[in-house]
């Protein structure tokens, strides 16, 4: 039995979860989602927006110097497309980007993310001239530990401040607030949880007493922030978890649900804006069924750990002595790999002034080459299902009757599965090379590296189609098919 990435070292990482002035503009959004993972390391987890608050929240986790370049890329975006002096909603807002922490996850400590929260305020000041206020852990001074401290007045009462009153002196950048993008918080933290719950009752002074009643500020319950405010037509307790160890969200929804309770009035649902670590939830599912060790019978971690991980072991399989996963598989790989980078220069354009022209056809074509992706991913498994069902006919012994004829089916089933990969990896060849023409000029040798990519697919599916074909007791058998294969290989090739 093989052992799967016994040396590899993780790399480090941390979590990183702008929070965005922007909640209705789906453009916007897009271009602040494209500028994150335009960044290589970052893995995007998580996007809400929500139109009330017109704001929009982006989780993502990356190695450490690249959770920095992707977030100071999404403010740039924000500062470009986001103007406050034109902005409303329910929640309170400073700037364009209102806060960026950054959260230790694996082999990171809350000093490393300290010094990334510095360093990335240090080039916000520099390069896009915003002055910025460092909270929670980054804090320089115990008065600017709490975001509500730092944003209270919010944008307008700032823009009047900075510059007169050095209590709002930032601590890093101008002191003059910047006309359309504000002012941003920028720190360093544990997990918090974003936790709202929404009351059967339109009257919104509930929410707000419950709030005052439940927050650490007001003596209620140890590290929870909480607001009231009017959320669809119904009154919303708001809240940031600062510390769910310390206070659990089951702790906080017993103790909204008895204060609301009190008031003759209940609750209607309760909402986690962004991500939760799953402990927080376990916790809750514990508490309730009265149940000592959750993790113990949850099905899904048990399936993980016995699947190992996807990419590598995959990679590992390939490598092995086994017949399968093979060629055909590493075809499809590698046509779902060129979808991928047609997608990547497609998310590069979208939003992008200099490309307006070709917004739609890019949407077009972005939609389609996720489309792809995803078929050419399953056709990598349905090629090694098929070999199997070749082999199965094999084994049948030779003087079985049925022996032919099965493996004639499992072959026609086996040259299908290729001739699908190849009809997608035409096609993305033409898209390929479409996005490289009108897409992004920074990412032209993405698409050429997709084109390229999408050709050994097409070759290598071509050639799986020949094979099975071959193998056929009557290849005339085949035949249609091994014409669509070559007719697709024809089409594509190069002229001589």
């Amino acid at each position: 039995m093989k052992t799967r990435n016994a040396f590899r070292m993780p790399a480090p990482l941390v979590e990183c979860v702008p929070n965005f002035s922007e909640g209705r503009n789906a453009a916007t959004i897009e271009a602040l989602r494209a500028a994150l993972t335009s960044v290589p390391g970052v893995r995007l987890l998580d996007v809400q927006a929500d139109a009330a608050h017109n704001r929009s929240v982006f989780t993502f986790v990356a190695p450490p110097d690249a959770a920095v370049e992707a977030a100071l890329a999404a403010m740039r975006v924000a500062t470009e497309r986001i103007d406050l002096t034109r902005h409303s909603g329910e929640h309170p807002r400073m700037g364009a980007t209102d806060v960026v922490p950054f959260v230790p996850v694996r082999d990171a400590t809350m000093d490393d993310c300290v010094a990334l929260a510095r360093r990335l305020a240090e080039r916000v000041a520099l390069e896009l001239q915003i002055p910025v206020y460092l909270y929670a852990k980054a804090a320089t001074r115990p008065e600017r530990e709490r975001l509500p401290d730092i944003r209270k007045g919010q944008f307008e009462a700032l823009r009047d401040r900075i510059g007169q009153d050095p209590a709002a002196d930032p601590d890093v950048g101008p002191k003059r607030i910047h006309p359309t993008a504000g002012a941003t918080a920028i720190g360093a933290r544990p997990f918090l949880v974003a936790f709202n719950i929404y009351l059967d009752t339109t009257d919104v002074t509930i929410a707000k007493d419950i709030a005052k009643r439940i927050r650490a500020s007001g003596g209620g319950l140890p590290a929870v922030q909480a607001s009231g405010f009017e959320v669809e037509g119904k009154a919303q307790v708001s809240m940031n978890l600062l510390d769910i160890d310390t206070t659990s969200p089951a702790t906080v929804f017993a103790a909204v649900e008895s204060a609301a309770r009190q008031r003759g009035v209940g609750i209607l649902k309760s909402e986690v804006v962004g991500l939760i670590p799953e402990r927080a939830v376990l916790a809750a599912g514990a508490a309730s069924l009265k149940l000592p060790d959750p993790e113990a019978h949850l099905l899904e971690p048990k399936i993980r750990a016995a699947e190992g991980p996807t990419l590598d072991g995959w990679l590992d399989d390939l490598a092995g002595g086994a017949p399968v996963p093979g060629g055909g598989s590493a075809a499809a790989l590698a046509g779902a790999l060129a979808a991928a980078l047609v997608a990547m220069v497609a998310r590069l354009t979208i939003g992008r002034k200099a490309y307006a022209g070709v917004q739609q056809r890019v949407a077009e074509i972005l939609a389609e080459a996720d489309a792809l992706r995803a078929q050419l991913r399953r056709l990598a498994d349905d090629d090694a299902a098929a070999y199997t069902k070749v082999s199965a006919a094999y084994r049948l012994p030779k003087s079985d009757p049925r022996r032919t004829r099965a493996a004639d089916e499992a072959l026609i089933g086996a040259a299908q599965t290729p001739l699908a990969m190849a009809r997608g990896a035409a096609r993305l060849l033409a898209l390929a090379n479409e996005i490289g023409t009108i897409g992004n000029r920074n990412a032209h040798s993405d698409a050429k590296v997709g084109e390229a990519l999408a050709r050994a697919a097409l070759a290598g599916a071509v050639e799986n189609v020949r094979v099975n074909v071959a193998s056929l007791s009557e290849p005339g058998l085949g035949q249609s098919l091994l014409e669509e294969a070559n007719r697709l290989e024809r089409a594509v090739s190069r002229p001589s």
